[in-house]
């Protein structure tokens, strides 16, 4: 069955599950579906992310609502897309998220290439800052993309289908996350394990898309077998940025791409080094960073 053909095909005014009517399709990925509706509970649009119809049985599948809709129970951040109630046991097992206006970082690279600083910085800054909460409450969101940030005052990150505790991060053995933002420990957990660094990386990868207006790594091949031909980070240096990027910027995005963990900065390290260019103070460096042991 095709993606096209697994789903809900709902016309609008339909009901999703009881208050919840369908306005439009937004999308989706293997798992789910999601729609924007109609939430007669809050009485305002909101976001609701579905599990396909072939996945309704799936244990997996079920098992990654679930934790998903821990991690929204759990984030509590300006930043981060809020949950509002989950229906996991109906016919459409769903999560509601608020509804947040604005385009997502994706869309605004793909329709004018590179950002400008006064668009960039301030979104960095954001979602460090997201990250650094999430340092404290022991949590990682495993998949920082320009797709899962959402443009606005304050940038606002989403998409908590992947995330999970540290400790349960630290245990992965296999890939999780979207190709090409992804860490090395990753793509290819051994050495080195997917950390709280590890969103770091993927701040580090979707600044520098950004900023340059492309990948900072090659496409692999999905298909590979060998991990190094489906995962170029593991081997090659990020491509050049570039002229006139402020020199602090680019320390910071080098710094965030390290591949060892232990040697990338703290999220609220990398918010201060952003933050007087932000506001036009001479450019720090990040010669004093921390190095995590």
């Amino acid at each position: 069955m095709g993606r096209n053909d697994d789903g809900w095909h709902l016309d609008e005014g339909e009901l999703l599950a009881p208050g919840l009517s369908a306005l439009r399709r937004l999308g989706g990925g293997a798992a789910y579906e999601a729609w924007l509706c109609f939430d007669e509970v809050t009485w305002s649009p909101v976001v609701v992310k579905v599990l396909r119809p072939s996945q309704v049985d799936d244990e997996s599948s079920r098992r990654g609502l679930r934790r998903e809709v821990l991690a929204l129970d759990t984030v509590n951040h300006p930043v981060v897309v809020r949950g509002l109630r989950d229906g996991q046991d109906g016919d459409r097992p769903h999560v509601v998220l608020e509804h947040i206006d604005g385009p997502r970082l994706s869309s605004l690279i793909r329709r004018y290439g590179r950002l400008q600083e006064q668009q960039y910085l301030p979104l960095a800054i954001d979602v460090a800052a997201a990250l650094h909460y999430f340092t404290h409450i022991g949590w990682t969101h495993l998949d920082i993309k320009p797709s899962n940030v959402i443009m606005g005052a304050p940038a606002r990150l989403i998409d908590l289908s992947v995330a999970r505790p540290e400790e349960d991060a630290r245990r992965l053995r296999y890939p999780i996350g979207t190709d090409a933002y992804m860490s090395p420990e990753q793509c290819d957990p051994g050495e080195h394990v997917p950390s709280f660094a590890s969103d770091v990386w993927g701040l580090g990868a979707t600044l520098f898309h950004a900023v340059a207006g492309q990948r900072p790594f090659a496409h692999g091949d999905p298909d590979a077998d060998d991990v190094r031909e489906r995962f170029p980070q593991l081997v090659d240096a990020p491509a050049a940025l570039p002229d006139g990027v402020p020199g602090a910027v680019a320390e910071v995005i080098a710094a965030c791409l390290r591949r060892d963990p232990a040697e990338r900065p703290l999220p609220h390290e990398v918010a201060e080094a952003l933050e007087p260019v932000l506001a036009g103070l001479p450019r720090g460096s990040l010669a004093g960073f921390k190095i995590r042991g």
